[in-house]
């Protein structure tokens, strides 16, 4: 649901990496795995009279080795 424009602003604070508990650190790592696994492991689909492909894993792969990434 979309905010009114006239609700109450929210003010944050930024916390550095180091600062945040390791739960917390171990939570923010999980959400990043589960994002690349479903970027990674999506098949094509189609609906609704269109076509999402899957990313080309093999061109990842060699971007990923052209700017040495992963490599170690």
């Amino acid at each position: 649901m979309r905010r009114p424009f006239d609700a109450a602003r929210l003010v944050t604070t930024e916390l550095a990496n180091e600062e945040m508990s390791a739960v917390f650190q171990a939570t923010v790592e999980a959400v990043e795995e589960a994002i690349y696994n479903s970027i990674f492991m999506a098949t094509t689909v189609t609906g609704n009279g269109r076509t999402v492909e899957a990313i080309p894993l093999d061109r990842v792969r060699e971007i990923l080795a052209r700017y040495r990434v992963g490599s170690r």
